[in-house]
């Protein structure tokens, strides 16, 4: 698969960056959150570094991705746990026929 070209802007800066056209939605997607992060860290201060704003968002957003995947393990945690009982259950059941 080929990777096509895809232009995105993130405040108020243009990027074109490759990407698989099954991905390019996605792409379009993150920008546009990414570039919603930016606006929102920089606020009305317009002299803040744009370096600046870019790690924080980043930083921001990483944080909500690491609090999403601690969710999903205790979530798996959780169904591995009602499985393995389900599984209990159905023996005890089986066994007692």
């Amino acid at each position: 698969m080929s990777a096509e070209p895809v232009n995105v802007r993130i405040l108020d800066r243009d990027y074109t960056v490759g990407v698989g056209a099954d991905e390019r939605d996605s792409l379009i997607a993150a920008s546009r959150l990414l570039d919603a992060k930016m606006r929102e860290i920089r606020g009305s201060n317009r002299m803040a570094a744009v370096d600046r704003v870019a790690v924080l968002a980043a930083l921001n957003l990483a944080h909500e991705l690491q609090q999403l995947r601690d969710e999903n393990a205790r979530q798996a945690v959780a169904l591995q746990q009602t499985l393995a009982d389900l599984n209990r259950r159905l023996d005890r059941a089986i066994d007692g026929t």
